[in-house]
């Protein structure tokens, strides 16, 4: 198993909080490149109503491109963020390899996210894991707005940790929280996490992180550091939830991969051509990104000599 495991969301996170909607076949190009740079998940889009979010109309249309065999990725797992019922159908239609559900644990932002409360959305979630898990599908559960939220502020660790102990109760051990509004700190990480592996020491426990507030990477080394291993990221820093407060950028996957090297772990991933996409998206949107490593460059090797 890799030391470490890099879900990149960019094609969903990311371009899901932009005004424009990305042409198909630009996004083809992208999750190609993407594919060649050694990440080991990409997050292809999600199955949610267009006309809420045109950004992810042609989801199904891309599941479907690379579910042909002259198209399909090597090595690389395909993901789809599912929020109800329709979603897993339409996802199991098109050949989804991985179905990210979750339920938020703001009741504020559950209802302008999926029209339901976190209950409602708790029931249907698992229906819909075990469902998926039948079906040989792998799955990975959230809890979002688990370390603060936009809208209501500080949320209770206790109600986090009642839905995680929902999901482990139901047998599902890939479990993600999620800091949606990027109000996370390296002490609050830590403590979550912590008590999830003592809920269950075999939990899979992966961290989606927000740069809201420029704490993103000081979050995932204090995931680090306590035992999380999967790490979901966006190339460029590309993203955040339109229905938070302040739709903020994920922890840029240049970024988060060029400190794991600095730590000598992941020296396998193709940081140089997560770069080049990087800056390739910033040209397309015409604008500077929040991502840093694509502007700076690397540190040095001569200075860990």
């Amino acid at each position: 198993m890799k030391d470490i495991i890099i879900h990149e969301v960019g094609m969903r996170d990311g371009l899901q909080a932009e005004e424009s909607v990305v042409l198909t076949e630009q996004k083809i190009k992208w999750i190609k490149k993407l594919g060649e740079t050694g990440v080991d998940i990409i997050q292809v889009g999600s199955f949610v109503n267009p006309k809420r979010m045109p950004q992810m109309a042609d989801t199904d249309e891309l599941f479907n491109y690379f579910s042909l065999k002259e198209n399909k990725l090597q090595k690389v797992t395909l993901s789809g963020l599912v929020l109800n019922e329709k979603g897993l159908e339409r996802g199991m239609a098109c050949g989804v390899e991985m179905f990210c559900m979750g339920v938020s644990a703001s009741e504020t932002h559950s209802q302008k996210n999926t029209g339901m409360t976190t209950a409602e959305a708790t029931t249907r979630i698992i229906d819909m894991a075990k469902s998926a898990l039948a079906s040989g599908k792998e799955v990975q559960v959230s809890v979002q707005s688990a370390f603060g939220c936009g809208f209501e502020g500080k949320i209770s660790e206790e109600k986090v940790l009642s839905l995680v102990s929902k999901f482990l109760d139901n047998g599902f051990k890939n479990i993600n929280l999620a800091d949606t509004a990027g109000h996370a700190i390296p002490d609050q990480i830590e403590r979550l996490f912590t008590a999830i592996f003592k809920l269950d020491p075999n939990a899979d426990c992966v961290c989606h992180l927000h740069n809201t507030y420029g704490l993103g990477l000081a979050n995932a080394y204090a995931a680090y550091r306590v035992g999380v291993r999967t790490f979901e990221s966006s190339f460029a820093g590309l993203g955040g939830c339109p229905f938070t407060a302040i739709a903020a950028g994920n922890v840029s996957t240049e970024d988060l991969v060029h400190m794991f090297q600095n730590m000598n772990l992941r020296n396998d991933i193709k940081i140089d051509k997560l770069i080049g996409i990087a800056k390739e998206a910033a040209e397309y949107f015409k604008r500077e990104l929040p991502g840093v490593i694509y502007k700076t460059g690397k540190i040095p090797e001569i200075l860990h000599n």
